[in-house]
């Protein structure tokens, strides 16, 4: 070991590092130990009915309509259980403050349940005693939050409420002070109402993020997360740079289940990152392969780090559109992050562990053939399902619960004809690959939960929390009996007896998943401060007036800033209060600036634009948290490794300009057809990139060569801003015509209108460019009624007059002043031209990207003929 590098942490350290940022450092023996063992489990008993569908017949109304409070109350409780409040405090029992900050906390987090009825007869704001009794609340779940999630969170709550309360003084700057609120209004606001900590976060929180969080712990404790890694080791690791490419395909298969990207780097990367130093990669690029591959676990659907179920309150749209939309950016992402190692195995010329042989593109096949088949297996499951539900209607459940269990057995028995699989050391001598014909049968059951989970989400299109109730049920079945069934077919004498071992990882699996909620309800609630704060002040208007102020209004350079700032407010908060805190902020700022500069982007682009970059703050150094604990498992430097992992993530950070000018990548509004071309050229397209970056093709890229990839990664992503330079991509109309255009227009034809005219607080001119799809009614004057726009034509000029209450065009113009002494008018009317397919640009970019491979290749090959000469 070099002196550069630093000792890594033992596997013991490793757990210990991975508990004091996801469960808690504090493990207390004894009775106190089973205690805290024992609510943790109650809360996963309590969660788990609240999802299920007897939850009506079996909970009181009352906790039902209250499980935010109690909620959290489980959350506060147990931080100050599991969690110490200094270095100094004990880790083998509780001091008695945090008995006090526990119980005290769970008590002010219950505070609207016990005085629900006083609340009432207020008008559900706060009186005094409320106020006081909420500020409390407030100061103990910073304690809370400051435990389990560090200063950053605490600090940027304290900043957002401080503003609350000194927003109107006179040492705050014009440009952002505001009326400020009374201690009453703050804390009603903040801790009564369900506009700030029990808020859509927390509810989120609640309904869905418990389920699967619960469901990822129970599948780790059932085995699944080793048989991922051993499966990707099996597959990938005989190629060059193998295990790196392992820890891409294992970090994505866990990442499916984890909500933190701190755990996956440490479950797989216990495993790859000495694996990789093994074939030649330094600590600080094995680090960073590791940190690379598991913050994009992040984005990866079904979970995203729970960001996708706060997307479906904030967007407004289904949990499937949602994961329909993260799905192709993160899965070619994953590609690209494959290459990337690929690139790095073939400059250096690493080694390659074992001495299996078979060619890449035989293992690509293979690969893409597994993942097509459990997709088209997940779909095909509806066919039967509906048959015997048409057979026995009323028994349809039954029959399916006896049929799943069938499958179950004799997966099974399959499982039962090899041994268990068992974790490998990396530092053996000598480094085995897994046999893939052997072991792809020992957890193939593994499965079974996951289709349950995909087929309620996608095919039954149920809630994501009654989906993840279904799966969890079932995961439930398997831990109880796997080791007693795998025994029974094994012939072994003690089957019935391993049923109290099921019964154990079981209960063991449920306070996993207890604990592993506590950060995350602790940032959903911290988190609301912030959005309640937004709410209350109006501050989001404020930092689209500051973006607007650092960019001169220019469209780039506003998505730019947005990134950056994105970036900052990320730093150091876990993913689901990182999503809190950059879209209740930056998402305005984009869609209200891109609208004034013509840029229209559904709702859940610029959502994905902001978690994108908000998660790279797990990346980026100084706060990286992800790269540290990569650093700690590597023993090299945290710092490089951050920047290291940076420079692998550019493809991360490239993705969300594409998706925000090029919506197709988000499959929004495409078919079937349209949607596979994009897969295809779409991978193409960030391999490129990725090539570029790497400065490596087929061989060391020359500058020309670098500038053309990029040039035809752009053609590839965007092929419109090409197509719009040979032809219009819009028809002018004139504002003064506009009447006639629409009456004219086919029934869902769009038009752009740009609306000037003074904004409702400064009575500054402003531009905004509107959308407006024609209404499928007859005649000018029913479609300009059914849009809620009222035209006055006045000297030349298209007026408007203040839209109709209630009317999507009224919400849109809200901003604007109809009263002052200039008018709001319609300034310019486009609607779509007729233009070529922009596809068409992809034929002279493959032809150029042809022609880059053919030069290289001659290049690569003189190279190799002057080498062996030599």
């Amino acid at each position: 070991m070099s002196n550069s590098e630093k000792r890594a942490l033992s596997e013991e350290e490793l757990q210990e590092l991975v508990a004091a940022s996801d469960s808690g450092a504090r493990s207390p023996v004894g009775s106190v130990g089973l205690f805290v063992a024992a609510v943790a489990l109650i809360w996963a008993i309590f969660q788990v009915l609240l999802a299920s569908p007897v939850a009506p017949y079996i909970l009181p109304g009352d906790l039902i309509n209250n499980s935010r409070q109690i909620h959290l109350a489980f959350a506060v409780f147990l931080a100050a259980m599991a969690y110490p409040l200094f270095r100094s405090s004990p880790r083998d029992y509780i001091p008695w403050y945090d008995w006090v900050l526990g119980l005290g906390g769970a008590f002010l987090a219950l505070y609207g349940y016990f005085f629900y009825a006083k609340i009432v007869s207020n008008g559900g704001l706060a009186d005094d005693s409320d106020a006081l009794f909420a500020l409390a609340g407030l100061i103990v779940l910073f304690i809370a939050a400051y435990r389990v999630l560090g200063p950053v969170m605490v600090a940027l709550a304290v900043i957002f409420l401080a503003y609350v309360f000194f927003g109107s003084s006179e040492m705050v700057p014009d440009q952002i002070r505001w009326a400020g609120a009374s201690l009453r209004k703050a804390m009603s606001h903040m801790w009564i109402t369900s506009e700030g900590v029990f808020g859509i976060a927390l509810g989120v929180s609640t309904k869905f993020v418990f389920l699967f969080v619960l469901f990822g712990a129970l599948l780790d404790k059932a085995g699944a997360g080793n048989y991922f890694i051993k499966m990707a080791f099996g597959a990938l690791g005989h190629l060059r740079g193998g295990p790196a490419k392992a820890a891409v395909v294992g970090s994505a298969a866990t990442g499916l289940i984890s909500g933190s990207s701190i755990a996956n780097v440490v479950t797989t990367g216990t495993f790859t990152i000495p694996l990789m130093k093994r074939v030649g990669f330094s600590s600080e690029k094995a680090g960073a392969v590791e940190v690379a591959s598991s913050v994009n676990g992040q984005i990866m659907p079904p979970v995203m780090g729970a960001a996708a179920f706060l997307m479906v309150e904030y967007v407004g749209i289904s949990y499937v559109e949602v994961i329909t939309s993260a799905f192709l950016p993160a899965v070619i992402s994953y590609i690209a992050l494959v290459y990337i190692v690929h690139l790095e195995a073939v400059k250096t010329r690493m080694p390659t562990i074992g001495n299996k042989v078979v060619s890449m593109g035989r293992t690509i096949g293979g690969m893409f053939a597994f993942f097509a088949g459990f997709a088209a297996l997940c779909y095909a499951t509806q066919y039967p399902v509906q048959a015997i539900v048409s057979l026995v209607p009323n028994g349809a459940g039954w029959v399916l619960a006896a049929l799943l269990g069938l499958v179950y057995l004799a997966l099974i028995w399959l499982a039962s004809k090899s041994e268990d699989l068992e974790p490998d050391d990396p530092n053996a001598e000598v480094v085995e690959l897994p046999d893939l014909a052997k072991i792809y049968k020992s957890g193939l059951y593994y499965l079974l939960p996951i289709i349950v989970l995909v087929y309620f989400l996608m095919i039954e299109r149920k809630s994501p929390g009654l989906s993840a109730f279904w799966a969890t049920f079932l995961l439930f079945g398997i831990l109880l009996t796997q080791k007693s069934l795998k025994a029974f077919f094994r012939g072994e004498a003690n089957a019935i007896s391993r049923l109290k071992d099921g019964f154990k990882d079981l209960i063991d699996g449920m306070i996993d998943g207890s604990r592993n909620m506590i950060g995350i309800g602790l940032a959903t609630a911290t988190a609301g401060i912030i959005v309640g704060t937004v709410s209350l002040t109006g501050i989001g208007q404020v930092m689209a007036e500051f973006v607007e102020f650092l960019s001169g209004g220019n469209l780039v350079l506003m998505l730019i800033f947005v990134a950056i700032l994105s970036l900052i407010l990320g730093m150091g908060l876990p993913t689901t209060a990182n999503y809190i805190v950059v879209s209740s902020l930056m998402v305005s700022v984009v869609v209200e600036l891109g609208a004034q500069s013509g840029l229209i982007v559904p709702l859940i682009a610029v959502h994905l634009f902001v978690f994108y970059f908000g998660i790279m703050a797990d990346v980026t150094p100084p706060v990286g948290l992800a790269s540290f604990a990569a650093a700690a498992v590597s023993g090299g430097d945290a710092i490089r490794t951050g920047f290291i992992a940076f420079f692998y993530s550019l493809r991360t950070v490239a993705l969300p300009f594409v998706f925000i000018f090029n919506t197709d990548l988000l499959l929004i509004n495409v078919t079937w057809y349209q949607g596979i071309i994009v897969f295809v050229v779409s991978t193409i397209g960030i391999l490129v990139f990725t090539a570029a970056t790497m400065g490596w093709f087929m061989t060391k890229s020359r500058i020309w060569e670098t500038v053309a990839l990029l040039a035809i990664a752009l053609a590839l992503f965007r092929p419109g801003i090409f197509m719009d330079q040979i032809q219009a991509p819009f028809d002018e109309t004139d504002p003064a015509g506009f009447s006639e255009a629409l009456a004219n227009a086919e029934p869902g034809s769009p038009f752009r209108l740009v609306i000037s005219g003074p904004d409702f607080d400064t009575l500054e001119m402003k531009d905004v460019t509107v959308r407006v799809l024609t209404p499928d009614v007859d005649g000018a004057e029913a479609r300009l009624d059914a849009l809620g726009i009222i035209l006055i034509p006045e000297d030349g000029v298209q007026r408007l007059d203040e839209p109709a209450f209630g009317s999507e065009f009224g919400e849109t113009l809200a901003d604007f002043d109809f009263y002052g002494d200039e008018v709001v008018s319609i300034t310019a009317v486009t609607s779509p031209a007729s233009q070529l397919p922009k596809e068409l640009i992809f034929i002279p970019a493959l032809l150029l990207l042809g022609l880059v491979g053919f030069v290289q290749m001659r290049r690569a090959r003189t190279h190799a003929l002057k080498g062996a000469t030599a």
